[in-house]
């Protein structure tokens, strides 16, 4: 389970690392991007940007728009820097990954 947080966290970042975005256009975004791989409800999605907020990876504001008021969240740059580590650990999980599923590669000396 906490793996799967990470990988959302990693998906979450990168959208907000594009624009600010509000909860119901996330959920859209990521299922839209990941043809329905990913579709958060927004009990899901609602704790982890609030846990991210809380670890100062984004911030909120919120901003009148079409006469509601929506909550924005913004990457901050502790958020970004979060981002590129994340990003680095899962380029390198998945070519392991595609290593093993493939044949893989001797281990010299074991």
């Amino acid at each position: 389970m906490a793996q799967e947080k990470a990988n959302l966290t990693l998906l979450l970042l990168k959208l907000l690392d594009e624009k600010d975005r509000y909860g119901y256009e996330i959920i859209e975004t990521l299922a839209q991007r990941s043809d329905d791989t990913f579709c958060l409800k927004a009990g899901t999605l609602y704790p982890l940007l609030h846990g991210m907020e809380k670890d100062g990876f984004v911030t909120a504001y919120t901003q009148q728009e079409k006469g509601r008021t929506r909550k924005y969240y913004h990457i901050t740059e502790e958020g970004r820097q979060q981002l590129l580590q994340q990003t680095a650990y899962w380029n390198s999980y998945a070519k392991a990954v595609s290593k093993v599923l493939r044949g893989g590669v001797s281990c010299a000396g074991v």
